[in-house]
């Protein structure tokens, strides 16, 4: 039986659209391929989807660019000056903004201000007076930041030392420690007194069993393996 000829119209069904595309594609690519091959063509065939998905088939050994010069030598056509005038007007606008943009610095720095009519020196003080609002309240903010991150630390620290005396006090109720004014018994005894304004504790421990000592001495005469003095501040 012979297949019966298709209608050439759109098809309506997006998936039936896809599939032929998809099938009729490969088939003009491999077409492309033999007839570059058979002939020693040069060919180039460019397509783009209904979804604007390129594909292309170009011959072995050359490419697209040199299809579309050998193209426009052959044709009389400069397909590329549309494109080339087109970048040229742009090239042109970005060198404009760029000479503004450079111009606007120097008159916030004071410069090039002879050529400004008394309206666009207004605007230009005020634009400057809303930048600096807005830098100094950055700065204040920031300024604020470090306060208060100092303040946490500073807290922290107050807590740490007052947990530290509260614990050395608990320690002077063990019958091991205990608290004594300066030049007190540093043999047995948790000894306090001032160093140059600044408070320190002398703790001594007990060994239950033997002593260690030293043949260095400290300020009170007891060995380094007894006494250990903790400086608090105020």
């Amino acid at each position: 039986m012979t297949r019966g000829k298709i209608q050439i119209k759109r098809i309506e069904n997006q998936t039936n659209r896809q599939v032929t595309y998809s099938k009729r594609r490969n088939g003009l690519f491999k077409k492309a391929h033999e007839l570059s091959i058979l002939c020693d063509a040069r060919v180039s065939v460019i397509m783009f989807s209904s979804s604007n998905k390129l594909h292309e088939y170009t011959s072995p050994n050359t490419s697209t660019k040199e299809i579309i010069d050998m193209y426009q030598k052959a044709s009389g056509v400069d397909i590329w000056a549309s494109h080339y005038e087109r970048m040229q007007e742009i090239k042109k606008q970005l060198l404009e903004t760029n000479r503004n943009l450079r111009k606007q610095i120097k008159q916030r720095l004071g410069e090039c201000l002879d050529e400004l009519e008394i309206n666009d020196l207004r605007r230009l003080e005020e634009e400057m007076e809303n930048t600096t609002n807005l830098v100094r309240t950055k700065k204040f903010k920031s300024i604020g930041n470090k306060i208060e991150t100092t303040k946490k630390k500073n807290k922290s620290q107050e807590d740490i030392q007052k947990t530290l005396i509260h614990e050395l006090e608990l320690r002077a109720e063990d019958p091991h420690y205990g608290l004594v004014d300066n030049g007190g018994d540093y043999e047995s005894v948790l000894g306090y007194h001032q160093i140059e304004g600044s408070r320190a504790y002398a703790l001594h421990f007990h060994q239950n069993h033997h002593h260690y000592h030293n043949q260095s001495s400290l300020h009170d005469g007891a060995s380094a393996s007894d006494l250990i003095t903790f400086h608090l501040l105020e």
